[in-house]
């Protein structure tokens, strides 16, 4: 089965420094309806203007994936550790529980980010962090690996049986994923349009899919592109 959800029918929050898209239900925006998709409970879609950003604030018992699709921020992570963003495909990942952190736009242009959160398969996890960087290179015209249970082909590991992958698509550029028996997909589009098993989708569009085989990505226009494989 195939659930598109269009841009325009996620929350939003507009706090002046900060612009957010809510996929499901976060912080003042509830939506019965969107609570989550399997272990997957978050996906905001932020948008920081230069020189603000997040205080130092807490999180725990959540895997929390950062990924940076335009501008160049700076979390400061716990322990005083300062971990610099650039723009390009930079994912951070924050897990356990009682990571502390906060986050500026140090840049001259508005910083674009996507924050996933997907539900740890325990509790009480030590904290810890971890970044990456996976250029433009190796997701144009396919899916790359950026976070998996075992960390493989040099992704951020997580606690939980997910993976996630980035991809860049352009013209005759054509990704497709195959899906185990029993998997669900959920496909979020960061920018530009391309078409998912034949499905048109926009920019900030998404599709969930469940009992699929596979999720075949093309027609792209200078599309980006994120897609989570999930129990």
């Amino acid at each position: 089965m195939i659930e598109i959800r269009k841009s325009e029918e996620r929350g939003q929050a507009d706090h002046g420094w900060l612009r957010s898209y809510h996929s499901f239900s976060f912080a003042d925006y509830h939506d019965a309806e969107h609570m989550g998709f399997g272990h997957l409970r978050v996906i905001n879609e932020d948008r920081i203007q230069p020189g603000t950003g997040f205080g130092t604030h807490g999180h725990r018992d959540m895997e929390i994936i950062s990924l940076r699709a335009g501008g160049r921020a700076r979390p400061q992570g716990q322990h005083g550790k300062r971990f610099d963003h650039r723009a390009g495909g930079r994912a951070a990942h924050e897990r356990g529980k009682g990571v502390l952190h906060s986050e500026f736009n140090h840049a001259q242009d508005v910083t674009h980010f996507l924050q996933i959160w997907i539900e740890p398969r325990a509790t009480g996890i030590p904290p810890s962090y971890e970044q990456k960087h996976f250029d433009a290179a190796s997701k144009r015209g396919r899916l790359r690996l950026v976070a998996s249970p075992d960390g493989r082909d040099g992704s951020v590991t997580i606690h939980q049986d997910a993976f996630v992958y980035a991809a860049l698509l352009d013209g005759a550029d054509r990704a497709t994923h195959k899906l185990r028996p029993g998997r669900r997909a959920y496909l979020h589009v960061a920018r530009g349009t391309l078409t998912a098993n034949g499905q048109p989708l926009e920019t900030g569009d998404a599709l969930k899919a469940t009992n699929a085989p596979e999720i075949t990505l093309e027609k792209g226009e200078r599309a980006e592109a994120l897609l989570l494989d999930l129990a």
